[in-house]
């Protein structure tokens, strides 16, 4: 068995007190809805993020926006996370959200798609630094609620100037800072680079929680963060979608040095079904079932001859032939035993 020294250090974002090294369930567009955020944190997720929202879409009550406000108590702590490079309209969102009560506010600069980045949001904020800075400060005094930021290293790999923009946007309010270790030129290829959010750390001046993102995907890379690059928290992604029992499996590790055994098969149906149910429920069943598609091959991941009820479960609009296929797979495959995958 493998032991590991632990940090003692407690994180907070303002004076919420979020523990030693909290795993952070990052926001994802159409993937961090309320189903399963609620999964992830009955498996140990410590903060969630809904999906990203713009700020345009608040301001003009579009439904798709508006209902991504939607958090429950069993959720908290839980930050709201909007995007925007238009001042009035980033305040005017910062109201709206308040009244949803959330804990925490989330400033999404680091969202590298294009039709995100071609209005200068997102990573297109990291062209120009002093805007990103300017927004974040209004914000900072707009609301008494955190305000935190997510980013990028920089927008390419000559443009990095990731320990000055976190330096400044802490000296402007911003409460912490979770920074995956990618450029925007880089979308999600190659490797994340968490050398330079380690320097963020190291810097003497910086004092608020610094959050690492990208290629957290196994237990040991979770402990390397802590403890070799001597970051405050880990924030989930990838790794956690159709698995959120990747929270459970780290915190399992960072307390024994060893592995849980993966998910039964019976434990795996049983959480596909009632994602899928509460998924019906928050959004109806047309969005419930098609939404819950991305999460199916990672449930059922490894097992032989799979691919027609795989096939079954990403084509079905009818929910009921989604469930149906669950209860077929249970009969077929309720024994298999999965080996350890991480």
């Amino acid at each position: 068995m493998l032991t590991f020294a632990k940090k003692k250090t407690v994180a907070k974002i303002g004076d919420i007190d979020v523990g030693n090294f909290p795993l952070l369930l990052a926001p994802m567009e159409d993937v961090s809805d309320p189903p399963f955020r609620a999964l992830c944190k009955e498996q140990g997720a410590d903060v969630v993020y809904t999906e990203f929202i713009s700020s345009e879409g608040l301001i003009r009550d579009a439904a798709k926006s508006v209902i991504k406000l939607d958090i429950y108590e069993k959720e908290r702590p839980v930050g709201i996370q909007i995007f925007g490079a238009n001042l009035d309209s980033m305040l005017r969102s910062v109201e709206i959200v308040e009244k949803t009560k959330p804990d925490i506010i989330d400033i999404n600069f680091g969202c590298p798609v294009k039709k995100v980045v071609s209005k200068g949001a997102g990573a297109g904020i990291l062209k120009d630094i002093d805007l990103m800075v300017s927004l974040t400060e209004a914000m900072v005094k707009h609301t008494n609620l955190p305000i935190t930021v997510k980013t990028r290293l920089g927008w390419d790999h000559d443009s990095i100037k990731i320990v000055e923009v976190a330096e400044r946007l802490q000296d402007v309010g911003c409460k912490a800072i979770s920074i995956h270790g990618r450029t925007r030129a880089q979308m999600y290829k190659g490797n994340a680079d968490w050398n330079p959010i380690a320097e963020v750390k190291n810097n003497p001046r910086m004092h608020i929680p610094v959050f690492g993102n990208g290629d957290v995907n196994t237990p040991e890379r979770a402990v390397e963060m802590r403890d070799k690059f001597g970051l405050d928290g880990a924030m989930i992604g990838r790794a956690s979608i159709g698995y959120p029992w990747f929270f459970r499996e780290v915190k399992h590790f960072f307390e024994t040095g060893e592995h849980l055994p993966p998910p039964t098969m019976q434990e795996r149906i049983e959480v596909a079904r009632r994602h899928l149910q509460m998924a019906i429920d928050w959004k109806g069943e047309k969005l419930g079932v098609f939404e819950t598609r991305r999460h199916y091959t990672n449930y059922f991941k490894g097992i032989p001859d799979f691919k027609p009820f795989r096939t079954k479960m990403v084509t079905c609009d009818d929910p009921a032939d989604v469930f149906a296929t669950f209860d077929e797979v249970e009969q077929l495959f309720g024994d298999y035993q999965f080996e350890n995958a991480l």
